[in-house]
């Protein structure tokens, strides 16, 4: 098989604990960061997972516990995923069937472009790349499926 892994249907392959170590670099300052801990991708009433991220973060030396909760719906084709924030605003849309997928969200005046590749059933990796007059940011996300 290729460098991809296909993902027939996006929600399903989520389902489930994720462990997750995240690189941060500010490109303008040179600082790095680092993210430590684990995804639940949990039945949401109405349909979707909800996708909860706990963990620890470290910036500058200094740290502190992390969380961020997404929202991943059913999308406009089957198999694919409406991705949202907690509080229900559009993030992105997720599209796996090639096992790699490339989404854009407008931030203010930045913009954060992100790449999605899959390369098995247990492994998937995020590289956001932020760019705009407040941001310039590489961050670098990878999951491994918790069995």
């Amino acid at each position: 098989m290729g460098e991809f892994w296909p993902v027939a249907d996006v929600l399903a392959h989520l389902a489930g604990g994720w462990r997750v170590e995240r690189t941060v670099r500010d490109l303008a300052s040179g600082s790095d960061g680092h993210f430590e801990g684990v995804t639940v991708f949990g039945p949401l009433a109405g349909g979707g997972l909800l996708h909860e991220e706990s963990g620890a973060f470290t910036w500058q030396g200094v740290t502190r516990d992390a969380t961020r909760t997404l929202r991943f719906l059913p999308g406009s084709a089957t198999g694919t995923a409406d991705v949202r924030f907690a509080d229900g605003r559009p993030f992105h849309e997720l599209d796996l069937t090639t096992g790699r997928y490339v989404a854009d969200h407008p931030c203010s005046a930045d913009l954060y472009r992100g790449e999605f590749t899959v390369t098995d059933a247990d492994h998937w990796r995020t590289v956001w790349r932020v760019g705009g007059p407040a941001k310039d940011l590489v961050l670098t996300t990878c999951y491994a499926r918790v069995r």
